[in-house]
């Protein structure tokens, strides 16, 4: 044979392959680019869920211990925002029925609060018609809970707050840890390090256990609809558990959804960080406008307030430095 009649035979062998190769390849690109679209579509709807979820909240403290994080949660505003915020960025917000199979594939989703967490997944019970009901529900709050070998119990909080039952004198006792530490002889209050460490295992530990619970009993219920996937917990690191227990916030998976050859499976945690708004302080030292942050500890006769000195600079005020802290 001629040699260009062993390019023919090559080519023609060649080019099975090659054409298959290129399908895959085009079938690779498709399903990262849609993946990518899913992650930034699950990242926005945690994100909105968690801003929404302080807004508006009522932030009465108890009198005894005020933090920042100790404020009231908007469960229900914060999973409407997240639902309405995937199915806008999904392209389903006008579509009721491309929702409801979309919400198979969600099987919880968390709000971390100050002193215990909340789980929302479906649940199923029988109706006042005598028919089976099924749909997502809020469970009851579960606390930050632990007991040690001696007896005593502790109720963590996400910061140093704790309720504390000490076995030895059968009392209850809240407060800080090192308030508390003084009043009971619960060895891990004495110990501000394990203490801390001990703390936030506790609070991932419960909500991993209950989110196991969750995530089983969702599969029982999606196995009756003909949804073969199984779901699991997925792996959170440790690094992204301790930034999620620092602060309110909220945590949701999708997982299961068809996407070429594979699943999609994801989970995003959204948190909602609680600080104090910052006031400035507008005032005059003798003739001179001067602001300040109010945290600064001077008295000089006040004028207004500021919620930012940009706001007092606009107003003609100077700006003044703290004093050093005493040495």
């Amino acid at each position: 044979m001629k040699i260009i009649e062993w390019a023919i035979v090559g080519a023609l062998i060649f080019l099975p392959f090659a054409t298959v190769n290129r399908i895959e390849v085009e079938m690779q690109r498709k399903a990262l680019l849609t993946e990518l679209r899913y992650n930034a579509a699950l990242d926005a709807a945690v994100d909105d869920a968690a801003r929404v979820l302080t807004i508006n909240a009522n932030q009465q403290r108890e009198t005894q211990y005020e933090s920042v994080k100790r404020v009231a949660l908007n469960k229900d505003e914060a999973v409407a925002a997240f639902y309405r915020t995937l199915y806008t960025n999904f392209g389903i917000a006008d579509d009721s029925v491309a929702q409801g199979v979309l919400n198979r594939y969600i099987p919880a989703i968390v709000v971390i609060g100050y002193d215990g967490f909340y789980v929302y997944a479906e649940e199923e019970w029988m109706g006042a018609s005598g028919n089976t009901e099924r749909k997502p529900v809020w469970g009851a709050k579960k606390p930050y809970a632990y007991a040690d070998p001696a007896g005593n119990s502790l109720s963590f909080t996400l910061d140093d707050f704790v309720l504390a039952y000490d076995a030895g004198s059968r009392s209850w006792h809240e407060g800080l840890r090192a308030d508390v530490r003084q009043q009971t002889n619960i060895a891990l209050l004495k110990d501000a390090e394990r203490f801390e460490q001990v703390r936030r295992s506790t609070i991932v530990r419960a909500i991993e256990d209950e989110l196991a619970h969750r995530i089983n009993k969702h599969n029982e219920s999606v196995s009756r609809f003909g949804l073969s996937y199984t779901f699991t917990l997925p792996t959170i690191s440790q690094e992204e558990w301790h930034n999620t227990v620092d602060d309110v916030g909220v945590l949701a998976f999708i997982q299961g959804i068809p996407m070429g050859g594979k699943f999609y499976n994801n989970y995003a945690l959204g948190g909602s960080r609680v600080l104090k708004k910052l006031e400035i302080v507008g005032a005059r030292k003798g003739n001179m406008k001067v602001f300040y942050r109010s945290t600064c500890g001077i008295s000089y006769p006040v004028e207004e307030t500021f919620s930012s000195e940009q706001a007092a600079a606009q107003k003609g005020y100077m700006p003044l430095g703290c004093p050093p802290a005493p040495s």
